[in-house]
């Protein structure tokens, strides 16, 4: 195990088995995921592709997609980095192995129950909430344990200082706590089914409240801590305005919390409401910018690198997507916008710009500076593979999101398109008809994308192949 000379001098062994496990399973789980992701975009192509089995129909997997693209993949990348920064910027060994040992394998429980019930049709038939509630609970518990080993370790620290990211990673494992639990408050009737305690227009505030922040907490803050830890990591320089991280930090959090909302407008919300989150969701827009320009201009001095780093490459496209993505969702919340985006392919394109754009390429490239160090290299494999990987996922997510936005623009338009006499002007199988192209281009995407992930797999297999894990020196990180 990695070890490290702390402030008094005293040698730190840090466990990082708990770090690889978790490594090598983000990129299995990402690798299910999208190939799930990639049958069912073919399914909506070639709806057949279900061979009339029940637990292959589009409504049970793409869920089984979301899970495990969001909870499997994007999870697993955060209890490995948040384990593997607490112990660098703290200088201490996590809080407890046996807890963190019980994360890893609790989460692993979660997944493969995920993967049971969601084909079986077991679900609750919440947005990014589906399990039903014995996997919640099992859920809410690893969760606590996690939350023991992170705060437990930070409590513990030989350095005063919280260095930024771990504020990140802490302010994600307190609300998704919250969120997760007062989400998925129900009424069990048997094993596999339960009701909510709320129901109606209520049922669907509180679940936009969860699933927006899901968002914003699980898949934003939480890489954001990534990303202020690996970026100038990569790129050999301190972060770029360690006040602007603060600044960042306070204004994300504080804000986020009221956008769920704009999910919602032109419903029995009440209208107060929906202008509530349209208007926090357009004042997010000036933190998340000021946090991607902070991870840019980390490069400062240092842009040359980009043409012989592709780890590098990934971590600013990724800060670039992010920044996309956190101006599109602001604009797409304007009601005027949204009336024009809502239930259209539109918001497939900008959920994925932010998915595979900003999440994927950011655990992508951490993971890809990650591995050599946990197995005692200084680089992957082949630096080629990593180049091809980035380029053939690039053009994948470019054609997904761009067959998304002008679908979604058409299908608009076509709906609200109206004769003379108030008619409608297109049935909505001519808007159907009209989008299978896009589908297509869309598919193609994907399955470039896919591809990347099962290089990254060999190159991954090649790395931790050649050579067994061993006890190398870690530089004490510079704040």
């Amino acid at each position: 195990m990695p070890s490290a000379i702390d402030s008094a001098g005293i040698a730190v062994t840090y466990n990082d088995k708990v770090v690889r496990q978790f490594a090598i399973m983000t990129v299995v789980w990402g690798i299910v995921g999208m190939l799930v992701g990639v049958i069912i975009a073919a399914q909506l192509i070639w709806p057949d592709l279900n061979f009339g089995l029940p637990f292959l129909s589009y409504g049970r997997l793409r869920p089984l997609h979301t899970n495990a693209v969001i909870f499997a993949f994007g999870g697993c990348a955060l209890f490995a980095s948040s384990y593997y920064v607490v112990q660098r910027t703290c200088h201490v060994r996590l809080f407890s192995d046996a807890l963190a040992a019980f994360t890893f394998w609790g989460w692993q429980l979660v997944i493969v129950l995920a993967a049971i019930t969601l084909p079986l049709g077991i679900t609750q038939s919440k947005e990014y909430a589906e399990l039903e509630w014995p996997i919640d609970l099992l859920i809410a518990v690893v969760w606590v344990a996690y939350a023991v080993v992170f705060f437990g370790t930070l409590a513990v620290r030989k350095v005063k200082h919280i260095y930024v990211a771990n504020w990140f990673f802490a302010a994600y494992v307190i609300t998704i706590a919250v969120l997760h639990i007062f989400n998925n408050l129900s009424i069990p009737v048997t094993l596999t089914k339960s009701y909510d305690i709320y129901s109606g227009v209520v049922d669907a505030m509180v679940q936009w409240w969860y699933g927006h922040n899901a968002v914003g907490f699980f898949l934003t803050a939480a890489f954001l801590g990534m990303m202020y830890y690996f970026v100038p990591k990569q790129a050999g320089r301190p972060i770029y305005s360690y006040r602007l991280s603060i600044v960042h930090f306070w204004a994300l959090i504080s804000i986020y919390m009221w956008a769920g909302p704009h999910h919602l407008h032109y419903t029995t919300l009440p209208d107060w409401a929906q202008s509530v989150g349209m208007v926090f969701s357009l004042i997010l827009l000036a933190p998340s910018w000021g946090g991607m320009i902070n991870g840019m201009m980390t490069l400062s001095g240092a842009w040359d690198k980009l043409r012989t780093d592709p780890v590098l490459k990934f971590m600013i496209v990724a800060l670039s997507f992010y920044g996309m993505s956190t101006f599109e969702g602001p604009m797409m919340s304007i009601k005027t916008v949204n009336s024009l985006s809502h239930y259209t392919d539109w918001t497939i394109g900008h959920v994925h710009s932010g998915a595979l754009g900003w999440v994927a390429f950011m655990t992508i490239g951490s993971l890809y500076a990650l591995i050599p160090k946990l197995w005692g290299e200084k680089q992957m494999y082949s630096v080629k593979l990593v180049e091809v990987h980035f380029w053939i996922a690039t053009v994948g997510v470019v054609l997904y999101i761009a067959a998304m936005w002008i679908a979604g623009v058409m299908q608009g338009l076509m709906w609200r398109a109206v004769n003379p006499d108030g008619t409608l002007t297109y049935t909505f199988v001519e808007a159907l008809k009209n989008t299978y192209p896009f589908y297509a281009v869309r598919l193609l995407g994907g399955v470039m994308y896919l591809s990347g992930m099962l290089i990254m797999a060999y190159n991954v297999i090649k790395t931790v192949a050649a050579k067994q894990p061993a006890l190398v020196p870690v530089a004490a990180p510079a704040h």
